[in-house]
């Protein structure tokens, strides 16, 4: 599979650095699309602080991913649910240290999420 970002130069406003206007994906055989991912523990409980509701979002999506024997690698579109504007920036940090520095196309929406202690909520798409 090859998976290759495009961010025009001519016609439409410049990215910033940490993401690419869409990623064109060639040879994939498969697709895998993860629902949207809490800061949960294990047992279902809400992590305290919004850093470690990241730390906990990513290693669950590493987990999800795995079980499709595919890793962040293999993401292709990732789309953030923020409860506050202000996690953006953090969300962002997470995001591009998950990735590796790896740019791909994604979105962030501020929005009230289904329960108080949820602070972000982030579902993937990948390919393989």
């Amino acid at each position: 599979m090859e998976a290759i970002p495009h961010s025009p130069s001519d016609g439409v406003y410049p990215p910033t650095g940490d993401y690419a206007h869409a990623m064109e994906v060639r040879g994939a055989q498969r697709f895998l699309f993860v629902s949207g991912t809490m800061g949960l523990d294990h047992d279902g409980v809400a992590a305290e602080t919004l850093t470690e509701h990241l730390e906990l979002i990513w290693s669950n999506i590493r987990a999800i991913l795995a079980s499709a024997d595919m890793t962040v690698d293999n993401i292709v579109r990732v789309t953030s649910y923020l409860r506050d504007v202000d996690y953006a920036g953090p969300n962002a940090v997470a995001r591009v240290a998950a990735l590796d520095g790896r740019v791909v196309p994604t979105t962030a929406i501020v929005a009230q999420t289904l329960a108080d202690d949820w602070l972000v909520e982030i579902e993937v798409i990948a390919a393989g």
